[in-house]
C-alpha cells in the first residue's frame, strides 16, 4: 500500500512538474528521462547478460543524427515514427556490431566498442557533406500533426511518455523468457548453456534491444538540445552511462532511472568543474563498487528487508 502511494505520488509529480518548477530545471528533468532511456538500455545489455559496453555514445550519436535527419529531410513524418526509425536504424548498427563481439569476452569487448565509438565520431566528421561535420547539425521543432514542440513543457511530457512506455516494456521484458536467460547467462554462461540457452542468440537480442533503446534515446536528444555537434558523443559519455548503470544498480530497470537522475544532477552541479569530470565519476564508480556494490536498488531491497 505504501509503494502504491509513494508511486502514485511520483506520478502527480511527474505531471505537474511543467507547472512547478521553473524552466531550466524542467530541461533538466527531460534530459534525465533521456539519460534514463539509455541507461535501461544498457543496463539489459551489461547489467543482465554481463557484457561491458563503452560505445553507447556511439549509438546514442547515430540515433540523434538519425532522428535529425528525418526531420529535415522527411518533415511530415510524425514524430513517433521518427523515433521508431531511429531506434531501428541503431539496432541494426548494433546488430552489426553484436555478431562479431559475441567471442569477446570483459576487456576485448570493452575495448572493440570503446573503438566503434571512435568509429562512429569520425564518420560523423567526414560525411560533412550530410551532418555538418564539426559545423554541427541544427535540428528542427519536432511535430505532433500541426502542432510544434516548441516549448520545454511540450519536450519534457514527450520524453516522460515514451520514457514510461520504455521503462513498462523493459520491466515486462526482465520477466519473460528472455529476461531468465539474460540472467542466467549473467550468471554462467557455461551453466546457461548446459540448460539449453542458447547464449549466442540471447547476447546478440540484449545486443540489439541496448541499441534500439539508445537509438530512440538519441532522437529525443536530439529534439530536445536541439543542435547537434560530434564533440557531445565523446567516450566520457560513454563511462557517463556506465556510471548511472552501475550507480542505479546492475540488473535492475527501475535504478537505471535513478542512477541516471543521480548523475544528470551531478552533472550540472559540477558543471564549473568539467575538467575534473572524469576524475570525479571515476571515484564515484570505484566507490559504489567498494561499499554499495548493488546499487541503490540494492541497497533499498537491503532497507527493505530490514
Amino acid at each position: 500500500m505504501t509503494r502504491r502511494l509513494a508511486l502514485g505520488a511520483l506520478g502527480a509529480v511527474l505531471l505537474a512538474w511543467p507547472a512547478l518548477a521553473p524552466r531550466y530545471f524542467v530541461f533538466l528533468a527531460t534530459l534525465i528521462l533521456v539519460n534514463g532511456i539509455v541507461a535501461i538500455g544498457l543496463n539489459l545489455l551489461t547489467g543482465y547478460t554481463n557484457q561491458l559496453s563503452f560505445g553507447h555514445a556511439g549509438f546514442l550519436a547515430i540515433g540523434a543524427y538519425t532522428g535529425a535527419l528525418l526531420t529535415i529531410h522527411v518533415p511530415a513524418l510524425p514524430v513517433p515514427l521518427t523515433l521508431l526509425l531511429a531506434g531501428l536504424a541503431t539496432a541494426l548498427v548494433g546488430l552489426a556490431l553484436g555478431l562479431p563481439c559475441l567471442r569477446l569476452e570483459g576487456l576485448y569487448l570493452a575495448m572493440a566498442t570503446l573503438a566503434f565509438g571512435f568509429v562512429v565520431v569520425e564518420a560523423i566528421l567526414n560525411l560533412d557533406g550530410l551532418t555538418r561535420g564539426n559545423d554541427g547539425l541544427r535540428v528542427p521543432l519536432a511535430r505532433l500533426g500541426a502542432v510544434a514542440l516548441a516549448s520545454d513543457a511540450s519536450r519534457y511530457y514527450l520524453a516522460l511518455v515514451v520514457a514510461a512506455l520504455m521503462l513498462a516494456a523493459a520491466l515486462s521484458l526482465v520477466r519473460t523468457r528472455t529476461g531468465r536467460a539474460f540472467l542466467a547467462i549473467r550468471e554462467s554462461e557455461i551453466a546457461a548453456q548446459a540448460s539449453g540457452v542458447n547464449v549466442a542468440k540471447y547476447k546478440t537480442v540484449a545486443f540489439v534491444l541496448s541499441a534500439f533503446y539508445t537509438g530512440v534515446a538519441g532522437g529525443l536528444f536530439a529534439f530536445v538540445i536541439g543542435f547537434l555537434s560530434p564533440d557531445a558523443f565523446d567516450v566520457f559519455l560513454s563511462v557517463d552511462f556506465l556510471v548511472m548503470v552501475i550507480v542505479g544498480g546492475l540488473g535492475s530497470v527501475a535504478g537505471s532511472m535513478v542512477g541516471a537522475a543521480i548523475v544528470t544532477v551531478l552533472q550540472d552541479s559540477l558543471a564549473a568543474f568539467q575538467n575534473y569530470r572524469p576524475l570525479i565519476f571515476g571515484a564515484i564508480m570505484v566507490a559504489c563498487m567498494l561499499f554499495m556494490p548493488g546499487g541503490v536498488a540494492s541497497a533499498v531491497r537491503l532497507g527493505r528487508r530490514r
